[in-house]
């Protein structure tokens, strides 16, 4: 497998005025994860997820396998749940109802995963904590690809597409294509989680949000209001901030 990849540095720039309030949802919620494509809303409460329409109410639980860890609703027609407490995906379809299970327990390696987020096809994106390395997992065919070399530090948030993967640990972001090309890294300095849209990404650090364009290679700091932002997400076109009581939507104008 060939790595190879380029340094990027990020130069901070100064305030940008990019977001702008445009709606406020009452919620009730553990855990935000997000809105999707149909604008449709999903969450967790109590340890079960919801997907809210504009008109319908829908559900998954499994009491018995745990916590979720994560969900991934980048594809609402095929909804990642990742549970790590049992090395186990549940797939799921536009309505919740389970599709087929990846009991990474039952593989004939054993994988022993800390992330789990959809890949193209039929493959998942999943960092295995034995070799301290992030694989392409087929489900289908049940074979697996390494993507990378082993990587130091404990993985903080892993964010994906079809066609890249976005690892922060507690000292690199990195980022991975298909192909297992380191294709960019950064230092941590004190991002905590980070959400990805059109393969650049929005990091947090302290409550405050920061723009990463992997294609001009800077960082902005995001002028948001001063709210708790307990979960978020990032779209094409908005800025989803969870506050523990509200989902707050704000217009996102991206740095130039």
């Amino acid at each position: 497998m060939k790595a190879i990849f380029f340094l990027l540095i990020f130069p901070f720039l100064s305030w940008s005025q990019v977001t702008t309030l445009v709606e406020q949802t009452e919620l009730k919620a553990d855990t935000f994860i997000g809105i999707d494509n149909y604008n449709d809303l999903f969450y967790i409460k109590d340890q079960v997820l919801y997907k809210k329409t504009g008109t319908e109410l829908f559900n998954f639980k499994d009491f018995q396998m745990g916590v979720i860890e994560s969900v991934d609703v980048m594809n609402p027609m095929n909804i990642v749940v990742y549970y790590s407490d049992f090395n186990t995906v549940v797939l799921l379809d536009n309505k919740l109802t389970e599709i087929e299970r990846v009991n990474f327990n039952s593989h004939s390696e054993f994988i022993n995963t800390s992330t789990a987020t959809l890949a193209a096809n039929t493959s998942l994106w999943v960092f295995n904590i034995d070799s301290q390395q992030l694989e392409s997992y087929n489900y289908r065919s049940k074979n697996k690809t390494l993507v990378s070399q082993p990587i130091q530090g404990e993985v903080l948030s892993q964010v994906s597409n079809y066609n890249y993967c976005f690892v922060l640990t507690s000292e690199k972001i990195r980022a991975y294509n298909i192909y297992g090309s380191l294709i960019a890294e950064i230092n941590n300095d004190g991002f905590a989680k980070i959400v990805q849209v059109n393969e650049n990404l929005l990091a947090l650090k302290d409550n405050e949000l920061y723009y990463i364009d992997k294609r001009t290679k800077e960082i902005s700091k995001i002028k948001s209001p001063e709210i708790n932002i307990k979960d978020l997400q990032l779209t094409q076109d908005f800025l989803y901030i969870y506050d523990g009581k509200r989902v707050n939507t704000f217009k996102l104008t991206l740095p130039k």
